[in-house]
């Protein structure tokens, strides 16, 4: 996927901080493929920004899968890096998608379980009605938002966080993201993106005990 080049959006900031709606094709973290990840792009951000120019801390604290949009947020200490883990591994981040589909749902909203095992010779994740061996219990949340000519928004909330999770969990309810190939979508996306997109971050800011709530325009809904 080639990577596009464009000024990084800065969605909230603070001394612990930093989110930015992430364009479809961007590296969270760095990878084989040597192109240049996002944890480098803020680097380069806060260097340029507050004239820092030795070394600068970025901590990843989650990943979106690269053809994905939408708001990751990066600790700018290891103080903030160490308490954002927590609350992700607690649960205690509210995360919000929205995902374009090719067909609608049976149910305009429904509670979706799946027990999701990788293949990861494959680089994929399958979707099981019940256990098996090394699979994990995935549960998601989604609610039809409208019909649009390009498909069908939805709004979904995943409460556990496994690789492809909403991807493979839609699939398997026959409701493909559009453009997503390796879970079933009829066609590529011209630039190779999928239909799903981090909308919202919601927490309670783990140092400063205030409620914070994050958002991402999103680049297939006008």
């Amino acid at each position: 996927m080639k990577q596009p080049q464009s000024p990084l959006e800065i969605l909230y900031e603070d001394n612990h901080y930093i989110a930015v709606n992430k364009q479809a094709g961007w590296l969270v973290q760095g990878d084989q493929t040597g192109d240049k990840p996002m944890s480098e792009m803020v680097k380069d951000y806060i260097r340029e920004k507050y004239q820092k120019p030795g070394n600068v801390f970025t901590g990843v604290i989650h990943r979106l899968d690269r053809p994905v949009s939408g708001a990751v947020i990066f600790a700018r200490t290891s103080k903030g890096l160490e308490r954002m883990n927590r609350l992700f591994k607690e649960k205690k981040v509210q995360k919000t998608y929205w995902a374009m589909v090719e067909k609608s749902p049976a149910r305009t909203s429904d509670k979706l379980i799946h027990h999701l095992s990788r293949l990861p010779r494959k680089n994929i994740t399958r979707a099981n009605a019940h256990p098996v061996k090394d699979s994990k219990e995935s549960i998601l949340e989604y609610q039809l938002i409208k019909k649009t000519k390009q498909g069908f928004l939805l709004e979904v909330n995943p409460h556990t966080g496994r690789q492809h999770q909403i991807r493979v969990q839609l699939a398997a309810i026959g409701c493909s993201i559009i453009g997503d190939l390796k879970y079933g979508a009829k066609a590529a996306m011209p630039d190779k993106s999928i239909c799903l997109h981090s909308r919202s971050l919601s927490f309670e800011h783990p140092i400063k005990k205030i409620p914070i709530l994050i958002q991402a325009s999103c680049p297939f809904i006008g």
